[in-house]
């Protein structure tokens, strides 16, 4: 008797956007439970949570590390999908974010303190070392390019969108044609740009800088560059407040600024400065 052959099954589509979500939820969540325990008991010092934009990475990574007042574990990923977890009522001690319009919102929703402007950086052109496909804005519009873009929703994302809506409309939609992936974050376009899945990507100055030599950064023209902003906020309801002022304090000035200065950021634009008040 010949074998049946099977109907192929069909799976229901899955939303990248909430695939992104459940992952940030259970980093922060694993890092709260880590946490937990790593405060409990010795009378050692306290275990901060901070839930950070992947672009912060080495920079924060560091200075987490010398951070006198607490443990810091840090939860890196999207700067939306971040925000997200806050409001659906997971508490980080800090969200610093690749923009000032997420800590904003979530001060105007009164889930964090009044933030403050840290860092700022600058979109590029990324393209694998050793690769001459790409030399410049123009030729992502041929025939036959591949391009990463980070998601509508996460900062970087957001940031290419508006530089590539200030191109004439023709150039534009060759170059948005060519897109091949739209990433959560910067770590996922780095990583197809280093294993060859793409031609080039937008990343920030920042991000070519800390893949140690992989990448090529190709400078965009002022004319067409966003301004590029970080903020951060202490989350309302966190168990360890006075740490994490002092964590976003360091932002600005002191440590966590060195290491930001270190990294490649740059300072806060002047327009966006605003100071920590005393008075949550």
């Amino acid at each position: 008797m010949p074998a049946r052959r099977l109907a192929p099954v069909r799976l229901a589509p899955v939303r990248l956007a909430s695939v992104r979500l459940a992952v940030a939820r259970l980093a922060i969540v694993t890092a709260l439970a880590l946490g937990g325990v790593a405060g409990c008991g010795g009378g050692g010092r306290p275990t901060l949570i901070v839930s950070a934009a992947s672009s912060l990475t080495r920079a924060l990574s560091r200075y987490g590390h010398e951070f006198p007042a607490a443990r810091v574990r840090l939860s890196f990923g999207g700067s939306d999908a971040l925000a997200a977890q806050i409001r659906e009522g997971v508490r980080p001690d800090v969200f610093a974010a690749a923009n000032t319009m997420l800590p904003d919102a979530l001060y105007v929703q009164g889930l964090v303190e009044r933030p403050v402007v840290f860092a700022g950086n600058r979109l590029v052109l990324a393209v694998p070392a050793g690769s001459g496909k790409v030399m410049g804005l123009a030729d992502l519009a041929r025939p036959g390019v591949t391009v990463a873009i980070g998601a509508g929703g996460v900062p970087v994302g957001s940031y290419t969108l508006a530089l590539l809506g200030r191109l004439a409309p023709a150039q534009k939609a060759a170059i948005l044609a060519n897109v091949r992936t739209e990433e959560p974050d910067v770590t996922g376009i780095v990583g197809k740009l280093v294993n060859g899945a793409v031609d080039a990507g937008f990343l920030y100055a920042t991000d070519v800088a800390a893949a140690d030599g992989r990448l090529r950064a190709i400078e965009l023209p002022a004319r067409l560059l966003p301004k590029v902003a970080y903020g951060a906020a202490v989350v309302r309801g966190a168990p360890h407040p006075v740490q994490a002022r002092a964590f976003v304090r360091g932002l600005v000035h002191g440590a966590g600024a060195r290491e930001l200065h270190a990294a490649g950021f740059l300072p806060a634009p002047a327009n966006r400065r605003s100071p920590l008040g005393a008075k949550p």
